[in-house]
């Protein structure tokens, strides 16, 4: 820069610094007292979130949601600046001209943060006073501050689904189960618990089975209590104390509601003691209901019941400590139960066969729900029987859900369960409606972005992780979300909404400015404030006139190309992004400015065509989750090791096409110096040792914090360093190590091995048995391939209390005969025996496997004679050979007069792989019929 232009910015800049001087004077000032309003603003919206019905509070309450966004985006932009600002380093003469220049820009800046500040404070004080007439109190207790009371008998919202309705269609065998449990069995006290979302029918059910001879006649006394959340101990107890004296026709006591809680659970153990009493808690959605009043029951050992309809799962714990307890989980109604209810209610006889593919798509939108099956059935009796009218309704569903007034009593009862949530909860579930429809959810991967959208709070002792794993549970204990899958170990692994639930938690999401779903058609709609965009079809309007510089997560849905102008305008039109998530999308490229979204935490890159990531993602200081897996990223900038944050990294790509063997079917990425660094790391999958030295091996020992780590291409020489590093990581929980070839010899010898470790998958050749193994009282999963052992290794392993997967795979066994001994692997499920070459001969003591539900034995060419000792395994219900001599197969199959058909004739499901001739491995599935599956 010149003198003369130098002389020219400080003749332009002075007076505007000398007449902004009052405005910045007090900028500290004014920027904690914005954070401070922000605090009371999230507490009022909290509350409004249950109380904004009125016109006027919704109005008031938009307006204080838009200022809150305000203070948001000014505090991030603030704390973006203030961390350039640091990275700026310069040196020399030329330096410090440039660094003059920069403080009058920076002057600028503060000045332009300092009006920002002034004007929101403004606009607040002109909300508040306007809002000064309504009053919303903060929200407290377990959920929010609206608590809707249960349906009593005569209710008219019970008229929506009376149980006469229903009772013909799909709740036959449900009946006759909690029919069993309530008359039959045990005279202690039981208590039966009948869980489900709302809709499933709980109470339309429980009428249902107290309508039945058997019950009335079989009980004493029946009551009804509603158990709604607001309601106190106390107020149960003083609840059945009036229906006890109704029923009496007595009058109620004295001084009712001024007695304390052991003087009324004395009246009701007097009144109960000598009564074989069925007692009907309905709606309890507190789940320390039962601790007020549990002790009230008296244990009279003549057969009394109480039973509890609840979403809640954990409901009924707290019983479980006082007698037995039967849990009935409510299912939606199968498919064909659920058309027949249809047409029952919508045509009131058979379905007309023009309409009978509407009708399936329509039942298929109602998921099984016997409330929303009846109300929409209902409805549509109504409306011309034409497929116009019916296709119509059918793709405008949602639109319906929220204007029709036919479907008010159903989206309350949908909605009662969010309502009660408290509000990091309510955050989480909104979370479910970004997803597109009928799309399964990976667990892990939203926890992540729960994490880095800052829903999940710290909790002293637990990791954000397991913090946020509670808030999962939680939503599935109360019925709001639904597990897709389970793992090995117990966990869930992907979970779901309802989709009629999904379209109410949409219609919140719009409310709360929460997320805008963009699609193609779209094109002409103005986007409202919002915070996230799902774009399930790219909308090129809305993106290019976008004005919500706040945006703080986009989801990408959208399976065609992706428009270079929205990758290369991602750094600058949504410079406070968090959560990037382009899975599966056909992203090519990342832009180069990557590093300027310095509030960055979420980035999933997986599935994508991306190659190469820009130098600059360096930057990116407060990323927590990098996302790498399936794409052919093999090299990472030097400048990763400055994301000190980085919580989890998986860079992989596994090849699912040509003939690869378990050693080279999946690339890493290769290891560099600094990876050290990276001291957040929790989960690290895949490195490639054979690209780095032995110090880098070495600084491994720094990631203290790793729970899982996959490390590939290990060499001989570098297992010393190996062990050594596993040894520092005190939290391991998952370890996966792979040999650079089939004739690397490993020596994994840990003088003290990561006791927590729960999954282990070792594809090497092993210098000697790892004797640290059967000493990990936590070891779940065990997978071993090419370790070449010669001695049989299940004696050494047999005693581990809870391995519930093993898997032995390419010659990880080099012998010809394994034995499972008496006692042995009493928590084993699932086994695999996969291409032991040299196996001849299974056997199975009487009393070992005991737990052993799925079996898999694939190309073991030597195993020809079936293990006869299958017949004792009573529990296997799956039994698979992929790959598997001619003579064994044979030897099971009935149509060719297999001889040891009969071993196997217990078991529920056995089927056979068969290979097909071709340029790719094809398989044929053909199943063996059993007594069970014929």
């Amino acid at each position: 820069m010149s003198e003369n232009t130098w002389s020219c910015v400080l003749h332009q800049s002075f007076p505007f610094v000398v007449a902004q001087g009052a405005l910045l004077t007090g900028f500290g000032r004014d920027f904690q007292e914005i954070k401070d309003e922000h605090e009371r603003i999230q507490t009022l919206l909290k509350d409004a979130d249950a109380k904004a019905s009125d016109g006027e509070v919704k109005t008031r309450t938009k307006q204080l949601r838009e200022a809150s966004f305000r203070i948001e985006d000014v505090i991030d932009e603030y704390d973006m600046y203030m961390a350039q600002r640091v990275n700026d380093n310069h040196s020399g003469f030329k330096a410090l001209i440039q660094k003059v220049s920069q403080m009058v820009l920076n002057l600028k800046s503060r000045y332009q943060f300092a009006y920002e500040i002034h004007d929101i404070k403004l606009s607040v004080a002109r909300i508040n006073k306007r809002s000064s007439m309504f009053e919303f109190q903060p929200e407290s207790g377990s959920g929010s501050s609206r608590g809707t009371k249960a349906a009593r008998f005569g209710n008219p919202q019970m008229a929506t689904f009376s149980f006469k309705e229903a009772q013909v269609v799909g709740f036959e065998s449900q009946r006759d189960e909690l029919v069993s449990c309530l008359v039959e069995g045990t005279n202690e006290l039981m208590l039966v618990s009948v869980v489900g979302m709302g809709g499933l029918g709980k109470t339309t059910l429980i009428k249902y089975v107290l309508e039945t001879p058997q019950v009335k006649k079989h009980f004493d006394c029946c009551f009804y209590i509603s158990a709604s959340q607001s309601k106190t101990a106390e107020e149960l107890l003083i609840d059945m104390i009036n229906k006890f004296c109704e029923d009496s026709k007595e009058s109620a006591p004295n001084g009712l509601k001024e007695m304390d809680q052991m003087t009324l659970t004395t009246r009701v153990i007097q009144y109960l003691r000598s009564k074989r009493y069925l007692l009907w808690f309905d709606d309890v959605r507190n789940e320390h209901f039962s601790k007020g009043i549990a002790h009230a029951m008296p244990e009279n050992e003549i057969g009394s019941r109480i039973i509890v309809a609840t979403r809640m799962m954990r409901a009924a714990e707290y019983f479980k400590e006082h007698f037995s307890v039967h849990i009935h989980i409510l299912k939606p109604l199968p498919d064909d139960k659920a058309l027949e209810l249809f047409w029952k209610k919508a045509f009131r006889g058979q379905c007309p066969t023009d309409l009978e593919n509407m009708s399936k798509e329509i039942v298929q939108k109602c998921g099984g729900l016997p409330l929303a099956i009846v109300t929409i059935g209902g409805l549509l009796l109504t409306k011309p029987k034409t497929i116009f009218e019916w296709g119509k309704f059918s793709q405008n569903l949602g639109m319906e859900l929220d204007g029709n007034m036919h479907f008010t009593s159903l989206t309350t009862i949908l909605s009662r369960s969010y309502d009660d949530l408290q509000w990091h909860l309510k955050l989480c579930m909104l979370y479910f409606g970004i997803y597109p429809e009928h799309h399964t959810i990976n667990c892990k991967r939203l926890i992540g972005q729960w994490i880095a959208e800052g829903f999940v709070k710290y909790e002293e002792g637990r990791t954000l992780e397991e913090v946020a794993e509670g808030y999962l549970k939680e939503l599935i204990q109360t019925s709001l979300v639904q597990v897709s899958s389970v793992g090995f170990d117990g966990k869930v692994k992907s979970c779901e909404v309802h989709n009629l639930l999904r379209h109410i938690i949409i219609r919140k999401m719009k409310d709360l400015c929460f997320c805008h779903i963009m699609y193609e058609d779209h094109e002409q709609v103005t986007v409202d404030i919002t915070r996230r965009f799902s774009i399930v079809t790219f909308s090129n309007n809305v993106l290019r006139s976008n004005s919500n510089p706040g945006i703080r997560a986009i989801f990408v849905f959208d399976k065609e190309e992706l428009p270079e102008y929205f990758i290369d305008s991602l750094s600058i039109k949504f410079k406070l992004i968090k959560v990037l998530n382009f899975e599966r999308s056909l992203l090519k490229r990342v832009p180069e400015n990557l590093g300027n979204l310095f509030h960055l935490k979420y980035l999933n890159l997986s599935h994508t065509e991306v190659t190469v990531l820009p130098r600059s993602i360096g930057n990116l200081l407060n990323l927590e989750t990098l996302d790498l897996r399936q794409t052919k990223i093999h090299e990472l900038p030097m400048e990763i090791k400055n994301l000190t944050k980085l919580r989890l990294l998986k860079v992989y790509y596994k090849y699912y096409e040509g003939n690869y063997s378990t050693l080279n079917d999946t690339t890493g990425v290769q290891m560099q110096e600094g990876i050290g660094c990276l001291k957040s790391l929790q989960n690290l999958s895949f490195l490639e040792a054979d690209h780095g030295e032995i110090d880098h091996m070495q600084e491994l020992k720094k990631l203290k914090q790793v729970k899982k780590l996959g490390i590939r291409c290990v060499q001989s020489a570098q297992g010393n360093a190996l062990c050594a590093a596993i040894g520092e990581m005190n939290f391991l929980e998952s370890l996966n190590i792979t040999a650079k070839a089939e004739d690397e010899i490993l020596d994994l010898d840990f003088v003290s091995a990561p006791r927590y470790l729960r999954v282990i998958n070792i594809k090497a050749r092993l210098a000697r048995f790892p004797d640290w193994i059967p000493e990990l009282a936590y070891l779940v999963k065990l997978m071993l391939g090419f370790s070449n052992f010669e001695h049989d290794p299940l004696d050494s392993l047999r005693k581990l209390p809870n391995l519930s997967r093993l898997n032995f795979w390419d010659d990880a066994f080099a012998g010809d005969s394994l034995h499972f001994k008496v006692g042995g692997f009493p928590k084993l499920k699932e086994l695999d025996l996969t291409r032991l070459n040299k196996l001849s001969s299974i056997s199975i003591d009487r009393e070992a496997l005991l737990a052993l539900e799925h079996f898999r034995c694939h190309d073991n060419p030597q195993l020809k004679v079936l293990p006869k000792d299958l017949q004792n395994l009573e529990n296997l219900k799956y039994l698979e050979f992929a790959d598997m001599p001619v003579e064994l197969v044979d030897s099971i199959d009935p149509n060719k007069d297999g001889p040891c058909h009969r071993i196997i004739n217990h078991i529920p499901r056995v089927q056979v792989r068969e290979k097909v001739e071709s340029s790719f491995p094809k398989y044929e599935l053909r199943l063996i019929p059993t007594q069970l599956n014929i």
